[in-house]
This record gives structure tokens, sequence and C-alpha cells, in this order.
């Protein structure tokens, strides 16, 4: 695949939009975006494409972008949430003090968007509604249905004005009474069917604590907040296309009664990020921590930006990824292995090389040399620490006569094509020598078969760097690792944690296509020394097998990142 620096640019009518904005001087020039995650679950892969949409406008354009928590749920959120998302925001390049100001809370506002819905009760514009929800969901009707009016719709301003103020106060219990919206029941747009603005919770918030009783809707608290910070353009994903007429609706209120601090913001949507295999359900995430099917929300299966992070994604591969798949108004499902690619592309310019046997076969040289004690000799190879990269020079590693090989690197009876080890075969040892199998040895597996456990083989000492002095070539290359100087590690390879394209297709319920067996732990692997030093979180390869990320709090565990394969490539060829 192309190195990712030289894709093109994707079609943006999001910067089409802003960038026709300024040359009409709406808004006076001025562009002023926000992320507005909020804190009841960590962030996800399609959080990612969000946030660099919005930063990334606001930097392309010289404007600002606000980090806004929109915390106006206490049942749900939490302040270990703020935290991690801060953390991950910082992890893919955007950290506060050079990309925004302060965080921002939604609850920083709490108290204007209470006298600002006084305001509308005040105009007659809004209403306390007694009525179980249940009975207010079924009253808005459906599309192409006609809604029903509450009884309380006409309630006098003063009884509605006492009533909400008795809820702020916390006379009533949990969930027992609204505040709504008096716009229209018959509206063609339900979410324009006197909408909910506040709603009684008896939680306690994690920044105001006890101080409130009542707490706003998202769509009331919305717009309002972006009014309050000075924000042009409001981006948000497709689902909340149909919630732009009531957007608009609040702020027209406040414009018209000279409310608005700053121009009138305006929403637009675009298409949000979908991968085949994954969900995004934070509600769904959660519920996999909860029920222990993953080890927690930075579990490296997960698709949270922490998860991906443990796994050993570079952020800039994600950034680079968001940039490619571009921003329009079509929602699309994306392959993950076009992620992968990006990710590999990435990985493979800057992870060193290294060598690890994960399944390991014991070899013995036969013919192999020892010292004056009867010791076998060592001897140290070179090898090359990246071959994409030429500064970072080569390393020493230690080989004797004893070493571990991939179980899979030799066959006793080897199927047609198979060119790695046999009885009888050459190959090539990475940076080392020719080695020749002479035999093998086994053992009763206790099934009525036999297993391999040592290969025997002969070396030639002309070969030493892997080549032969008389030109002779062999067709396979194998890596190894020294048996005297193996350092052990535990190492965690993955498949998809949902089989399924699109989770829950088939049945509706996307756990029924959770993969039990998505990650298979090794242990006992065999690492060649240098990977003992390797800093937690780096990212090496492991020759021929893959890259793969040491864990960033446990020592000698690697998680498999992604494989040598371009799979994304074998994709577009069978399309094509």
């Amino acid at each position: 695949m192309s190195d990712a620096d030289d894709r093109p640019t994707a079609a943006n009518f999001v910067r089409d939009l802003v960038h026709a904005d300024n040359e009409q001087g709406t808004f006076a020039g001025r562009v002023q975006t926000r992320f507005p995650p909020e804190p009841n679950g960590y962030l996800h892969i399609g959080h990612a494409k969000a946030i660099t949409v919005d930063f990334e406008l606001a930097k392309e354009f010289n404007g600002v972008c606000n980090l806004r928590f929109d915390d106006t749920n206490p049942d749900t959120e939490d302040a270990s949430y703020v935290d991690a998302i801060i953390e991950d925001l910082a992890w893919l390049g955007y950290r506060q003090g050079e990309d925004y100001a302060e965080p921002l809370y939604a609850s920083d506002y709490f108290e204007q968007l209470y006298l600002w819905a006084e305001l509308l009760i005040e105009q007659g514009k809004a209403y306390v509604d007694e009525q179980p929800s249940d009975l207010i969901s079924e009253q808005r009707g459906g599309y192409g249905n006609p809604g029903i009016e509450s009884p309380h719709r006409d309630r006098p301003v003063a009884e509605n004005l006492d009533l909400f103020r008795r809820m702020r106060a916390g006379e009533f219990d949990d969930n027992s009474m609204v505040l709504r919206a008096k716009i229209d029941m018959q509206h063609e747009n339900m979410q324009m069917r006197d909408p909910i603005m506040y709603r009684i919770r008896a939680g306690r918030h994690h920044r105001t604590g006890d101080a409130w009783k009542i707490y706003p809707t998202y769509d009331w608290a919305h717009g309002q907040s972006d009014a309050i910070e000075g924000v042009t353009h409001s981006l948000c994903t497709l689902e909340f296309d149909s919630h732009r007429d009531l957007y608009d609706w609040y702020l027209t209120q406040l414009a018209d009664a000279g409310e608005l601090p700053h121009e009138q913001p305006r929403q637009t949507e675009f298409a949000r990020l979908a991968l085949t295999h994954t969900m995004t359900s934070k509600r769904k995430l959660l519920q996999l921590v909860e029920e222990g099917k993953v080890d927690g929300w930075d579990d490296a299966r997960m698709p949270t930006l922490s998860g991906l992070r443990r796994r050993g994604y570079p952020a800039e591969s994600i950034r680079e990824f968001c940039a490619f798949i571009g921003v329009s108004r079509t929602n699309s499902r994306n392959e993950i292995e076009l992620l992968e690619s990006f990710v590999r592309t990435r990985l493979n310019k800057l992870a060193l090389r290294r060598m690890a046997v994960l399944r390991p076969l014991e070899v013995v040289v036969t013919n192999w040399p020892t010292d004056e004690a009867g010791e076998p000799e060592v001897h140290q190879v070179e090898l090359v620490n990246n071959p994409e990269n030429e500064a970072d020079g080569t390393r020493m590693a230690p080989f004797s006569g004893r070493f571990w090989i991939e179980q899979d690197d030799f066959r006793a009876d080897p199927p047609p094509k198979y060119f790695r080890l046999t009885p009888g075969r050459e190959v090539r040892l990475r940076g080392a020598y020719f080695v020749t199998c002479t035999g093998f040895e086994t053992e009763d597996d206790g099934n009525g078969g036999e297993t391999v456990t040592r290969v025997l083989v002969t070396y030639d000492p002309e070969t030493r760097g892997g080549n032969a002095p008389d030109g002779r070539k062999v067709k396979s290359t194998m890596h190894w690792v020294s048996a005297a100087h193996a350092v052990e590690a535990d190492v965690a390879l993955y498949e998809r944690l949902f089989d399924a394209e699109v989770p829950g297709e088939a049945t509706g319920d996307v756990f029924d296509d959770l993969d039990a067996h998505s990650r298979e732990l090794l242990t006992g692997c065999k690492l060649e020394p240098e990977l003992a030093d390797t800093p937690l979180g780096a990212v090496v390869q492991f020759e021929r097998l893959g890259y793969f990320a040491h864990d960033p709090d446990q020592p000698m565990l690697f998680h498999r990142t992604v494989g040598l394969r371009d799979e994304w490539a074998n994709i577009q060829k069978r399309k094509g």
C-alpha cells in the first residue's frame, strides 16, 4: 500500500462549508468548534473522527476548538471518565494548553440554562408535565400519526414557574415531572413535539454534588452551551440531523429575546465513523466491561482509544486514517483492514526488528564447535534493526549450538511447496548460518501419535552472515532465538472481538456475534535478549510474525498489534 503521507486529501464538505462562510463574511470570518463528549465512558475509535474534524478544522482556519464535557446526567457520569478522556485526547495529539484551553463543562452553565428555561416559561413556551414518561412518549404519536397534547400543556405561567422552582428545590421524586418546551404536537419532526427540557434526578453530580435536583437534557444544554461559548460551527454526527430543527428553535427564542452573547451558532451533521467487526455503543462497551467479557475499557481488543493504545496503534495512524476517509453526509462502513493498513504503514517505518519464537521447538547443531572447556562456543551475529531506516543501525545477537524455532517451521512429512526445515533440507537462519536437517526426535503425545520434541541439524561454518561463498541458494530464511540466551515472555494474539462484519445484523443482538476466543495468551515464548530492554508501551516487529506492543504496565507481556500481511490490499484485489 502507498505511503500514508502520499495518500490524497479526501473530500471534506464541512471544510468547504466553512471556507464559503469565510468568503461570505459569515460569523465575521470567525471559526470556533467544540468537541463535547459525555463523561459516561471512554473515548472510542468513532470519537476519533469527530475529534479530528473538530480540532483540525479549527486549526486549519486559525480558529478555536473547545473541549466541553456534556455532563448533564449524574446517573452515568464520573470524574474518572473526565480524566480518561483528557488523557486519550493528549495521546491522540490534542493537548490542553496547545490545542484547547481549560476544559469546559455544560455544568458550568447550569444556572444560566435554568434562567433561560424560566424565560421560556414566562413567554408561554414551556410547561411542567406530571405525566409518566411512557405516556408522554406514547402521546407523541409517530411518523404519520398525530400527537396528543398533554392535559398540562395550557397550565398557567405562574403555576409552571412555581412547579419548576419547586422541582429545582427538590420537593418532588425522581422522574415525577418534567419541563417540556411548548412547540407543536403535530410537527412532522418528532423532536419538535414538545420535547423534554429538564428532568428530576437525585443522583450526586461529579462536579456540582447535590446542588441541583434537576438536569437539562442534551438538546436543551447543547445549543445554549454553544451560544454561551461563541461556537460558530457546531459539528455533529448524522444521528443528530433530526435534532437540528430543535437546536435552531431554542436558539431563535433566546436570540429574539436578546439573550445570546454571540452570533447564533449553526449545527452541521456529518457521517459517523463505522468499522466492520466493531461495535462502538458506549452502553454496550460498558456492558462488556461490567460482565467481565473483557478486562476493562483499555483491554487491547476494545475499540476504545485506550485499548488501541495498549495494543500498539500509533496515534498518527488513527489521525491519518480519519483524514483519508474524509467527511461526508452519507453513512458508510469502512473495513477495519483499512485502518490496520494505516497502522502497518506507520509501524513499518518506526518499529525496530527483533526475533521472537512464540511456539518454540528446540534445534540442536550436532557439529557445533566447543571451547577449551568443552562448552559450546557463542558467536555474535549482526542483525539490521530496521531496513526502512538506516539510521537505526544494527545490533549483535548471540548464536550457539542450541536454539529455538517456530514449531510451524519444521515438518517431518512436509506438504507440497513447503520450503522450511524438513529432513535433508538446508535453510538460512537470519543473519547466522545455513543449517541442514539430519534428523529429529519425538515422544508419545498421549493420543496414539507422536510429537516432535527436537530437531537435529548441521551447520556450514562458511555461511556465517547468511550467505554461501559458493553462491548456492536456499528457499527459506527463518528466524531463531539462542536457547542459552533467550528471555521468556507472554504474548497475546488477537482475533476480531466480533466475528461478524456487522455485529448484531443477523439476530439484532450484537453479543450474539461476540467471539469468546478472540484472545489467545501464549506463555513461555522465547525472545532474543535485546527485547528485555524494550521500553514499556513500545512497538517492535517480531520478524516474520507481525508487530507487537510491549504492555505499558506489565513487563514482558506483548500484544500483537497487527500482522505483516496487508489484508486491505488483498480485499481490494478481490474487489477489483
